[in-house]
């Protein structure tokens, strides 16, 4: 009886079959902006009060801007840790959740050309919307990384990986953090950058008060072997130093 195959072959297929472009032709617009740094390390209530604004504040309108401009920053918030490892599975084997592939370019804004071997740390919640060391009384262990991890871009700038849609959770009376992933990239010749990526659709983004329209990415459903999982895409442009 044939064996069925490996969640390895099934989910390099599964890219494959999204249409990933040569570096040949690969050309930054040009009118393209560096992506936005997201500020410091820290609770979401300090964050709040050095910006003037109250936790229960609407976020402000974002005018649209029919530029490509560079990605723009967004908070650390207070659950970033540093040395997870590299690997290109955010999650635990087998934790509960819809699988969500994610890939993208990494552009230098000076050059317009993709940025290889650039280290971009990526960390979120669970399901649930609960991070591996959001409670003070129960830490994770110094080498042990629940939902985060490093991904390198490769020769062509591209980087690429497995997770699963985060959870959103409450940060205040009657406010929620939307679903989204965390991003902390640092390259030589370029300013850092602090951002996360969001979901189109996600009812708690109207209320978020660090929500902005550049960061969200529409997804798409898949259906490959009776297992459905969803891909978005989330290009991001580094200014220079």
């Amino acid at each position: 009886m044939p064996q069925p195959p490996s969640r390895r072959t099934f989910l390099r297929h599964s890219l494959l079959g999204l249409g990933v472009a040569s570096a040949a032709s690969l050309t930054l617009k040009a009118d393209a902006q560096p992506t936005e740094s997201s500020g410091g390390l820290g609770s979401y209530g300090d964050y709040l009060t050095n910006q003037g604004e109250s936790i229960d504040t609407p976020p402000a309108a974002v005018e649209s801007n029919p530029k490509w401009t560079a990605t723009e920053p967004n908070i650390l918030g207070p659950f970033h840790r540093e040395r997870a490892p590299y690997r290109g599975k955010i999650t635990p084997p087998l934790e509960p959740g819809t699988v969500l592939l994610i890939a993208g370019t990494l552009w230098g804004l000076n050059t317009r050309k993709p940025l290889p071997a650039v280290t971009l740390d990526i960390w979120q919640a669970n399901a649930k919307g609960r991070y591996d060391n959001d409670d003070p009384r129960n830490p994770p262990a110094p080498d042990v990384f629940l939902n985060r991890a490093r991904v390198l871009t490769d020769e062509q700038g591209r980087y690429e990986y497995e997770t699963i849609y985060p959870g959103a959770y409450q940060t205040g009376p009657n406010v929620w953090r939307p679903p989204h992933i965390h991003y902390l990239l640092r390259a030589q010749g370029y300013q850092s950058l602090i951002t996360q990526l969001y979901f189109k659709g996600d009812p708690h983004q109207t209320k978020d008060p660090f929500i902005k329209n550049s960061l969200i990415i529409q997804l798409e459903s898949h259906q490959r072997d009776q297992t459905t999982y969803q891909s978005g895409t989330f290009d991001i442009i580094l200014a220079p130093a």
